[in-house]
């Protein structure tokens, strides 16, 4: 809904005007006032303010603002029961927002911010926290019209202090790559009354996603923060108060954490939440590998399971309860994109400074006879940073790539290829053996290329003598058998590799900035999602190079700073659409990562008390969320001994 501040000065502003006709003449300092006037009217008619219950990056919102549940949801699904799953490693904090500590699975659920999405809809972001929102049509600032009935789950009040204070907590504390991402965006932030709070961002940031990100801050009690001295930047085992759906019922360190839906919620009837947060519990069960994990669903220790494994789907789902139907086993629609998961470099070491050297090792890797023989034929390659989506890369560049990447290569920033050349795909081995011998000779001559050749004990190595060395760590066991097989072609090509099991403690100090103490790392890489914005910046701009935990890889390059800018400013979705795919070209050419798989579909098992709607949204699976227990169909399996 729009509303324009002009229409109430046209009324005044011609009153003015007949006044002046009527006397003839106007003294010098009435003229003045005049003139004054009349451009305080223009200005005021140059700026419409939109008011509404929401927000899209691009086009109009698809729900209106009286919408009374979501249309993916069922509006009359019960509440009551838990939903149970698994987490591997441990934890040891409910902070999710620091880098000290390890913490719990989804030690987030206490929070809400101002705005919230939807599963269905990648640009909609509709008021939570507040009534509505008013904006103008360049989106420089916006104002949130806070919800009077939001409490904290201590009963206590939600005011705009709150928004300030969580706001200001996360630019001075929060993880280095928000600061870095955020800071000098908002130029100021004023509470208008306890329950109107206006952000102004800072003329010159692109302002496409600026109200978005301002109503994104998760929001935390500031009397809460304050009297207890907590402190955002160190782990945990107490949670920050927050106005969220579920509290922490109780946990065992590093093994169990078990949620409670809050009976007091405030936001129960919210339009939002209808037919949402259906699970009276929900409890995470920790567990060190998953084979011990896989067991302990086969005797009912947990209920639901998202199977990553191809195997496992393959060959260990014949248990009785899947036989008999007491457990379904179900491939349900995924219309996500791809995870991003790769082999990273990190490139801040010397051996990996060279293309050639990124480009070999990728070419070792045998993804065909991966997906045969261990996965099942069940994964798919993995060749663009944004796979399973229109953003990604092909073929020659378009010609709207052209003019996105002609500048830079103008300025020296790009090779003169990058508007000629293909898409850098993923290389195709044989099925038939895990060793592709014609790839392992072109790798073989990139190497020798590069200056690392191979001495008599096969290991390669450089001018120095320095050996060609590439350690890759992680703590999932489940990744064994292709790591195993991905090693051992690595090491016919002269590779001093391997692949070591670590706990996830270790891992994640390690990994994190500021130590990035590996040379690979099988991980995911940021790619925004489906509408990429600020946040790609984290993983990608050069500023991010050395203090993010999404830019594991040290990535810098100052055209893809170009292109982020560009990604951040974009207008419209073909716009977006256009500068993503130049920037995955660029970031593929640089064979900065070694692409892996991944999956169309969710694999799921669940004991047969869990339902949801007939029609799942696109985004996501939702089984926290809008999935709900049936507990005839609980006690059917209890008599049976199926459950614990």
């Amino acid at each position: 809904m729009a509303t324009s501040l002009a229409g109430g000065w046209r009324m005044r502003s011609g009153q003015k005007a007949e006044a002046v006709d009527r006397r003839g003449a106007v003294a010098l300092g009435a003229g003045v006032v005049v003139l004054a006037f009349v451009a305080t009217t223009m200005a005021a008619r140059a700026e419409t303010v939109i008011k509404s219950h929401g927000i899209s990056t691009f086009g109009d919102l698809a729900l209106p603002a009286d919408f009374p549940y979501l249309p993916y949801v069922n509006p009359n699904a019960p509440k009551g029961g838990e939903m149970s799953q698994w987490s591997p490693g441990s934890f040891d904090s409910f902070n999710p927002y620091a880098i000290a500590g390890n913490a719990a699975a989804l030690s987030s659920i206490f929070y809400e911010s101002i705005l919230s999405g939807t599963l269905d809809d990648v640009s909609a972001a509709y008021c939570l926290l507040c009534e509505t929102m008013e904006y103008p049509e360049d989106r420089s600032w916006v104002i949130f019209n806070l919800r009077k009935d939001v409490t904290f789950s201590d009963g206590s009040a939600f005011t705009a202090e709150d928004v300030l204070f969580s706001h200001t907590l996360f630019l001075e504390k929060g993880i280095p790559e928000y600061r870095t991402a955020a800071g000098g965006k908002f130029e100021k932030v004023e509470i208008l009354d306890p329950y109107r709070i206006k952000f102004t961002f800072t003329p010159g940031t692109p302002f496409r996603d600026m109200p978005g990100q301002a109503g994104s801050t998760t929001i935390f009690s500031k009397k809460h923060y304050e009297e207890n001295n907590r402190d955002l930047e160190k782990s945990s085992l107490e949670p920050f108060l927050g106005t969220g759906p579920y509290v922490l019922e109780s946990f065992k360190p590093g093994q169990q954490v078990i949620y409670q839906r809050d009976e007091d919620y405030w936001g129960e009837k919210h339009p939002l939440n209808v037919g949402q947060n259906n699970f009276d519990r929900i409890r995470i069960e920790y567990f060190g590998d998953d084979n011990a994990a896989m067991e302990a669903f086969k005797g009912g220790v947990y209920t639901f399971r998202n199977e990553s494994s191809a195997k496992q789907w393959a060959t260990a789902y014949d248990f009785p309860a899947v036989a008999s139907g007491d457990v379904i086993k179900a491939e349900l629609p995924s219309g996500n994109i791809a995870g991003g998961q790769a082999f990273i470099f990190n490139l801040r070491r010397a051996q990996f400074q060279d293309p050639r050297v990124r480009e070999a090792i990728g070419l070792a890797f045998n993804f065909e006879w991966s997906n045969k023989t261990l996965f099942y034929g069940l994964f798919s390659r993995i060749n663009s940073i944004w796979e399973n989506s229109d953003m990604a890369a092909a073929g020659v560049p378009t010609p709207a790539e052209v003019a996105i990447l002609k500048p830079m290569v103008d300025e020296g920033l790009l090779p003169p290829n990058i508007l000629t050349d293909e898409a850098v795909m993923a290389p195709v081995s044989s099925e038939d053996n895990a060793l592709d011998r014609r790839n392992l000779r072109k790798a073989s001559a990139l190497l020798d290329e590069a200056g690392w050749v191979a001495g008599e004990d096969g290991i390669r190595r450089n001018d120095k003598g320095e050996t060609l060395r590439m350690e890759m760590v992680h703590s999932r066991t489940d990744l064994m058998p292709v790591m195993s097989a991905y090693v051992e072609n690595l090491r016919a090509l002269g590779v001093d590799a391997s692949f070591d099991i670590i706990d996830d403690p270790q891992l994640q100090e390690r990994a994190s900035p500021p130590n990035f103490d590996f040379d690979a790392l099988p991980t995911t890489v940021v790619n925004g999602g489906l509408e990429p914005g600020g946040v790609l910046k984290q993983a990608w701009a050069s500023n991010s190079k050395d203090n993010s935990s999404r830019n594991r890889m040290g990535y810098a390059n100052p055209a893809v700073d170009k292109m982020l800018d560009l990604a951040e400013a974009a207008a419209t979705r073909q716009e977006l659409t256009d500068v993503i795919r130049a920037l995955d070209r660029v970031l593929r050419s640089e064979f900065i990562l070694v692409p892996r798989y991944y999956k169309k579909i969710n694999t799921v098992a669940y004991f047969d008390m869990y339902e949801h709607p007939a029609t799942l949204p696109p985004y996501a699976l939702g089984e926290l969320s809008i999935w709900w227990y049936n507990a005839e169909k609980a006690e059917a399996l209890k008599a049976k001994g199926v459950l614990q």
